[in-house]
C-alpha cells in the first residue's frame, strides 16, 4: 500500500502492515549492521530502518516497501522496517547547499543562488505551504461576499499610474509594458456590471531599489468594488479578508509556523483584526514623532518605513493589535485618480502591519469631468490617457479597491527579514536567475 510519510503511524497501528513510501533521502545515520534513513515527502519525514549497509547519498530519490511499526523515538513515531529499496534518482554525492542543515546559519544570496536545492528545505518550504494558505483565504473569502475573480493581461500600451518606472518589452512592432497593476481593468470590470471584481497575480515596478521590502515581480492581491461612499467601506472589507486568512493558516499551517517561532511567527486573532484603529495621516505622523522622541529619534516628516514600525509599535502597546489603518493622505502623495476629501484631502488609505506597509488603496475618482480637471495638476495630457478615461466616459459607479502584497503579508506572519525569502524566484535589479 502507497502512503505518505505522515500516515505510517496510522498504518503502523493496524498492525504490521506492509507499505510502500516515496520521497527524498534527507538524512542517514550509519551504524554498520543498522542504517536509520530519514525520508522526506511533502507530507513530512518518516524513519527507515536497514538491516544492510547502504551507498546513498543525501537527496536522491527512492522507493522503500517494509513493515510499519510504531517507534516513540522516530520522527511522528513510527517507522518502516524496510524490505526492499528501489534508487529512482541518485543525487551527487557533493551538493552545493545543505538541504538538512540550519538555515539560520545561511546568507540569503546562498539560499536564493541555491534554490533548487534551498526549496527542499523543510523550513524553507513552509513558507510557500503559508503563502498557499494566503492565496486560497483571500480568493475564499472575496467570493463569499459576492466578487468574482477576473485575470487580466500584463502586456499593456502605457501606466494607468502616470509613472515612468515600466519594463519595457518589444511587442511586435512595437513597444509594451509589464502591467504595475491591474488598476485599468479593475476599474473597466466594476464599469461594465460586475461591481465586485478581485485577481490574484504578477506586478511589475522598474524601481531601482534594493531593501527588504521591495522586489520588481511580486504577487499583488487585488480588489475593486462599486457602489462605494468612502475607503472606510474598503477598510472593512480588507479587515473581514485579513481576518479570514490568519484563520485559515492557524488551522491550516500550524506545523509551518512552530518551524519558524524563532522568528516569532503568528497571525492575529480575529478581535485583534476587527479592533485594529484607523488613524488620519496626520494623526499617524504625530504618533511616529512621539514614539520617535521617546526613543530619543529625530523628526519624522512623512509617513516612511520608520514611521511605519513607531505606528505599529504604538497599535500593538496602545490596542492590542500589530494591525493599523492609515487614511486621508494628502492629495500631493496619492495618484491622479483618487477621489478628494476637503481641500487637500483624500479617501485613500494604507494598512500597516507588524511595522510594514501591506496595502495601499482607496475610493477612486468616477466623474469623467473631473478626471479631465485634474490631469493637468499631475502634469498628465487626456490625449495619453484615452485608454484609463474610456472607462468613464459611458457611466461608471462610485468605486474603489486596494491590493494586498502576498510576500509582504507572508514575510509578516512569518518574520522573515526580507520579502524576497517569501518569493519563489525573487526578481530585483540583481537577480534574473534561477
Amino acid at each position: 500500500m502507497r502512503v505518505l510519510a505522515k500516515d505510517v503511524k496510522a498504518a503502523a497501528l493496524e498492525g504490521g502492515k506492509i507499505v510502500e513510501v516515496s520521497g527524498w533521502v534527507h538524512r542517514i545515520r550509519d551504524l554498520g549492521a543498522v542504517n536509520f534513513i530519514i525520508l522526506r515527502d511533502r507530507s513530512g519525514m518518516i524513519q527507515l530502518v536497514l538491516n544492510e549497509k547502504t551507498d546513498l547519498t543525501h537527496e536522491s530519490v527512492i522507493t522503500v516497501r517494509g513493515e510499519a511499526a510504531l517507534n516513540d523515538k522516530a520522527p511522528g513515531g513510527a517507522e518502516v522496517r524496510v524490505s526492499s529499496l528501489e534508487v529512482l534518482s541518485a543525487s551527487v554525492p557533493d551538493l552545493p547547499f545543505q538541504v538538512n542543515g540550519d538555515v539560520n546559519k545561511v546568507g540569503l544570496e546562498a539560499i536564493l543562488d541555491q534554490r533548487t536545492l534551498s526549496l527542499r528545505n523543510p523550513k524553507i518550504s513552509a513558507i510557500f505551504k503559508v503563502q498557499a494558505t494566503i492565496v486560497d483565504a483571500f480568493s475564499s473569502a472575496l467570493r463569499g461576499m459576492g466578487f468574482t475573480e477576473i485575470k487580466t493581461s500584463k502586456l499593456v500600451a502605457g501606466s494607468t499610474e502616470g509613472g515612468t518606472e515600466l519594463f519595457e518589452v518589444e511587442y511586435f512592432d512595437k513597444k509594451a509594458c509589464l502591467a504595475q497593476s491591474p488598476q485599468l481593468y479593475k476599474e473597466t470590470m466594476v464599469a461594465s456590471g460586475l461591481e465586485r471584481v478581485f485577481e490574484v497575480a504578477p506586478a511589475y515596478r522598474a524601481e531601482k531599489h534594493d531593501t527588504p521590502r521591495h522586489l520588481n515581480e511580486y504577487i499583488s492581491m487585488d480588489i475593486e468594488m462599486g457602489f462605494i461612499e468612502s475607503e472606510l467601506e474598503l477598510i472593512e472589507v480588507e479587515k473581514k479578508v485579513l481576518a479570514h486568512i490568519f484563520e485559515e493558516v492557524a488551522n491550516r499551517n500550524s506545523a509551518e509556523l512552530a518551524l519558524w517561532k524563532d522568528h516569532d511567527a503568528s497571525v492575529p486573532e480575529a478581535d485583534a483584526v476587527f479592533n485594529a484603529p484607523v488613524i488620519s495621516y496626520e494623526e499617524a505622523l504625530k504618533i511616529a514623532n512621539k514614539e520617535s522622541e521617546a526613543g530619543k529619534g529625530g523628526r519624522i516628516f512623512d509617513i516612511n518605513p520608520e514611521a511605519e514600525r513607531h505606528v505599529c509599535r504604538w497599535a500593538q502597546r496602545e490596542k492590542g493589535t500589530g494591525l493599523v489603518f492609515v487614511n486621508e493622505f494628502p492629495r500631493r502623495y496619492r495618484p491622479f485618480y483618487t477621489y478628494p476629501s476637503g481641500t487637500s484631502g483624500t479617501m485613500s488609505f494604507d494598512a500597516l502591519f507588524r511595522g510594514l506597509e501591506i496595502t495601499t488603496g482607496g475610493r477612486r475618482q468616477h466623474d469623467y469631468n473631473a478626471l479631465l480637471e485634474v490631469l493637468p495638476r499631475f502634469g498628465l495630457k487626456a490625449e495619453n490617457m484615452e485608454g484609463y478615461l474610456s472607462v468613464f466616459k459611458y457611466g461608471c459607479p462610485p468605486h474603489g479597491g486596494f491590493a494586498i502584497g502576498c510576500e509582504r503579508l507572508t514575510a509578516r506572519i512569518l518574520g522573515l527579514a526580507n520579502v524576497k525569502e517569501a518569493s519563489l524566484f525573487p526578481r530585483d535589479r540583481k537577480r534574473l536567475t534561477p
